[in-house]
């Protein structure tokens, strides 16, 4: 399904996908910068690579957060990453309107974890006929993903994915169930693990989220042994002046070694 991607690269190699990039468009500067060294490290190690930055944040816990720095200006951003650098692009959308806005600067459109059941918002994301990845609800089974992905396709687009992103325990913590994965890629669908968001540490006192990225290839190598298709990880020069989740993101200077040792994973779990 993904060579059906402009740009997409690699894929004769077998390797899992990656899905990187920094949380949000805070400037041009940040997403080439992150884009250019992750494609480098993905030519060098033969990974199929997209580039993701949200262009907006809509879901926040405090009203003062960073949510952007308006729609158009970082849709342009993202528009220009990818033609400047011949990378695909994803992004999230929130809204049915925001759907067929973002449609014509992306390549992906993301349905946030807490709109997966939105059913307006998934059959606007189809009707535009873009690749559609759609992140588990923190609140949602792996099987009820399926009928998540059938209001996608449905519209006849089946260029969809699905992504697990961990699951409330508690009121601050998050969970990996590694049997929804198995539950999901029962659909056919390729299924991808979000290792960062998996790791948040929500509804803190402060109203910012909390992080574990020192779990970070914990979290990857147990998704890449269970068969995982793709591996979502955002990634910044400076997780500690990011404007958005740097408490949860990957220093960019540590992505390589980390898809270097999953990639002997990988080649070890994919002849058992």
């Amino acid at each position: 399904m993904l060579e059906k991607l402009p740009y997409i690269k690699n894929l004769d190699t077998g390797n899992f996908f990656l899905i990187a990039g920094p949380c949000v468009v805070e400037n041009e500067d940040v997403c080439l910068k992150v884009a250019r060294e992750v494609i480098a490290i993905t030519d060098k190690l033969g990974l199929p690579y997209i580039f993701k930055s949200s262009y907006r944040k809509a879901n926040r816990s405090r009203v003062d957060s960073f949510t952007g720095i308006g729609d158009l200006a970082a849709l342009e951003i993202l528009r220009k990453t990818k033609n400047h650098l011949k990378v695909p692009v994803l992004t999230d959308v929130h809204t049915p309107e925001e759907a067929g806005i973002a449609a014509e600067y992306v390549d992906i459109l993301q349905i946030p974890a807490f709109l997966s059941r939105q059913t307006e918002l998934l059959v606007a994301a189809g009707k535009t006929n873009k690749f559609i990845n759609i992140k588990k609800g923190q609140f949602m089974s792996p099987g009820s993903m399926k009928f998540a992905a059938d209001k996608v396709v449905e519209t006849g687009n089946n260029k969809v994915m699905l992504t697990d992103r961990g699951t409330m325990f508690g009121y601050q913590d998050l969970i990996v169930d590694y049997r929804g994965i198995i539950e999901m890629k029962k659909t056919g669908l390729p299924v991808v693990l979000d290792v960062t968001h998996s790791l948040q540490q929500p509804n803190q006192e402060s109203g910012v989220s909390g992080g574990q990225p020192e779990m970070i290839e914990t979290i990857a190598r147990a998704g890449i042994a269970v068969g995982i298709d793709g591996i979502f990880i955002e990634t910044h020069p400076d997780p500690s002046s990011a404007l958005s989740d740097g408490a949860n993101m990957l220093p960019l200077d540590r992505l390589e070694g980390i898809l270097v040792k999953l990639i002997k994973l990988h080649c070890v779990a994919r002849t058992l």
